[in-house]
């Protein structure tokens, strides 16, 4: 039994060595001394023997018993130091080493932008010069310079956003036509683009806020086939050279005569259909020859100067162009609708 205790504590010390985690220590530390260990064993076989071999057997057996727990200790702190050591290298961020580039996600353009700058391309390839004017705006550039005195009834067509009696959000970009009549030399040849806003419940076709692009011509002998000429130009440069354009009739304070611009549905190419109603034609913009009154009311005689101008919605010509059924996309941001249009 002596010899067979030694040989426990030899192997077990050997077998030590070699365990690799924690898993294998609770292992060997069950088989060697655990109650069906090897140690165990023996110390349940001296009942066979004499009270003194007995006395020495137990005496042995716990010494061996003690240095086997003291080295299985010792092994579960040098598993646990190796365990931490491995987890520390694993995590570790080597400084020196390149970092990984991650391709951002691309944006795209909104189709606002998109029509913004063929319209305005198309226009400049035609000689005409950008011009801008502030979005707060005065009353008297908004209303009155326009032909559109207090009080006049034309006044009711714009729900307007006031701030105060003489301020407010301007309605359309025709103030920028008084503001240029009134600082510029003339002649002159402008694109004029912003944001307006009126007084309007956001639906499919109708925003508070949206982007309007105007055009305005002041020389001394311009005449309606010119306006007639020029939209035509802008029309087959933004929606194509089959496009066809007309004017119609209507009726603008700031410009006498006045017209409704239609082209040919880009729908159905002006065969008729539901979108245009069966028409082939689809409305798209007002234009006419500037009101004298207006060319008057900002310094400059009308006997001498002639204008024309036209206003058109971007917001409107970007869902005719793309099809969108909804003008609310076009304002709410919503990357899955604008990486349509990459």
């Amino acid at each position: 039994m002596f010899d067979e205790l030694k040989e426990i504590r030899e192997t077990a010390l050997k077998e030590l060595e070699n365990v690799k985690n924690a898993d294998e220590l609770g292992e060997l530390s069950t088989a060697v001394l655990g109650r069906g260990g090897k140690l165990t064993a023996i110390l349940r076989t001296m009942g066979k023997l004499s009270a003194e071999e007995r006395a020495e057997l137990g005496k042995r057996a716990n010494l061996v018993k003690q240095e086997l727990a003291e080295r299985f200790e010792e092994r579960k702190a040098k598993l646990g130091e190796l365990a931490e050591q491995l987890k520390i290298e694993r995590e570790a961020i080597d400084v020196t080493m390149p970092g990984k580039r991650r391709a951002a996600p691309m944006g795209a353009l909104n189709p606002l932008t998109l029509v913004y700058r063929e319209i305005r391309d198309a226009l400049v390839g035609l000689g005409f010069t950008t011009f801008e004017g502030p979005e707060v705006e005065y009353d008297e550039y908004n209303f009155t310079l326009l032909n559109l005195p207090p009080n006049h009834p034309a006044r009711d067509m714009q729900d307007t956003f006031y701030i105060n009696d003489k301020v407010l959000l301007r309605t359309h970009t025709s103030p920028c036509e008084a503001r240029a009549l009134k600082t510029l030399d003339l002649p002159f040849r402008l694109v004029i683009p912003g944001r307006c806003f009126r007084v309007d419940e956001p639906d499919a076709s109708h925003s508070p806020v949206f982007m309007q692009m105007e055009g305005l011509v002041v020389d001394k002998n311009v005449s309606l086939a010119d306006l007639k000429g020029t939209i035509d130009s802008f029309v087959k440069a933004v929606f194509g050279e089959n496009v066809e354009s007309r004017l119609r009739p209507s009726y603008f304070p700031f410009t006498e005569p006045s017209a409704e611009v239609d082209i040919s549905c880009t729908i159905c190419g002006g065969k008729g259909c539901s979108s245009c109603k069966g028409t082939g034609w689809m409305e798209i913009m007002g234009c006419g020859i500037t009101n004298p009154h207006e060319i008057e009311n900002c310094g400059h005689s009308s006997d001498e100067w002639r204008a024309f101008a036209w206003g058109v919605g971007v917001d409107r010509v970007a869902c005719l162009k793309y099809g969108i059924s909804d003008i609310r996309l076009i304002y709410e941001g919503d990357g899955r609708f604008l990486s349509q249009f990459k």
